[in-house]
């Protein structure tokens, strides 16, 4: 049995509210110019107040259901990937099943931040593979807005965040034209956590949750900037290797790649290593910033759309991220 994975259905969501670099002059010491030279980005999409990362998932999975075609009750699996879900606990998972009118069905939540796309299609492509389940709706939703420093001491990672979601729908496969997921490769190493983190609130602090953390701007995401862009500049381009040596493929191969959107120079730095012609490289940051694990699906579902990705394309994906956690997937399109 030649069992593969393919998406039959995409789609993506991005709140109305868009928030440009000179918005954010008004906020902190920075300017159009420096944003753009340090991330490439010129503009990102915040949520109003009580939109949460459900609230965009929804949004994107009803798109991507819509594209597919298919009726939502057969959908028998839901995974979701985020960083920011609305509530400490329970995940979003089960709060976009039930939105959506879907009680009933499994919903795993990914906690692997920028890979959480990745991370959360290789555990679809083996529930597929194995035919545990047979349609798999898989959505990665990201509200980093609300939790980002916007003064001179955090300017360095809130210029960089825009909320947005992104879906697809995974179904088995079984023709003989090569068509499908080839393979997902995923790594980590916690040594690096410190250098991508949130460290508060923490579960070890009594009380979990007090008044120290807003007086002292401890609950926001903290970067070692310098240190991750340059694991991320060598993860990414090992981790494209790797998928590629897997199936026999060398770089000349590679139709489209689709790196996580972090930084537009580290994009252009990963197609440089790889040697690959920065026109075959997906690249939107400019106008969402970096949307976590939403990025690579949103990216996936706009070059889909505008007709660069096509019939019988090879797609490269990678990400790379809090963790550290890296990934990458083939996909015969």
């Amino acid at each position: 049995m030649n069992r593969r994975t393919i998406i039959t259905g995409t789609g993506h969501y991005v709140p109305p509210r868009t928030v440009s670099n000179a918005d954010l002059e008004k906020l902190m010491t920075t300017s159009e110019e420096w944003i753009q030279q340090r991330s490439g980005i010129k503009t990102r999409h915040h949520v109003e107040p009580g939109v949460g990362s459900s609230d965009l998932g929804v949004e994107a999975a009803e798109r991507a259901i819509a594209d597919a075609g298919v009726d939502r009750a057969s959908i028998d699996f839901l995974i979701a990937a985020t960083v920011s879900p609305d509530y400490t606990f329970p995940g979003i998972g089960v709060q976009i099943g039930a939105k959506l009118g879907m009680p009933g069905i499994g919903a795993l939540d990914i906690r692997n931040q920028c890979s959480g796309f990745l991370y959360g299609l290789s555990v679809a492509d083996q529930f597929i593979r194995t035919g545990t389940y047979k349609r798999i709706l898989l959505v990665a939703s990201e509200v980093q807005s609300t939790n980002l420093d916007y003064s001179d001491e955090g300017r360095d990672t809130a210029v960089l965040f825009g909320d947005g979601a992104g879906a697809v729908l995974c179904e088995p496969y079984e023709g003989q034209d090569g068509r499908g997921l080839l393979s997902v490769h995923l790594w980590a190493d916690g040594r690096f956590v410190e250098e991508l983190w949130q460290p508060y609130p923490t579960i070890k602090d009594k009380p979990y949750v007090h008044q120290g953390l807003v007086d002292k701007k401890l609950a926001f995401p903290r970067m070692d900037g310098k240190r991750v862009f340059v694991n991320a500049s060598e993860r990414m381009p090992e981790a494209v290797q790797a998928g590629l040596a897997a199936n026999g493929l060398a770089i000349g191969d590679v139709d489209w790649l689709i790196p996580h959107q972090a930084n537009d120079r580290i994009s252009l730095m990963v197609a440089k290593k790889l040697q690959i012609p920065v026109e075959k490289v997906i690249r939107n940051i400019e106008r969402y910033g970096n949307t976590t694990a939403a990025s690579i699906p949103l990216a996936l579902d706009e070059a889909i759309k505008e007709g660069k990705i096509r019939r019988g394309n090879l797609v490269v994906m990678t990400a790379f991220g809090s963790g550290f956690t890296w990934a990458s997937a083939v996909l015969r399109w």
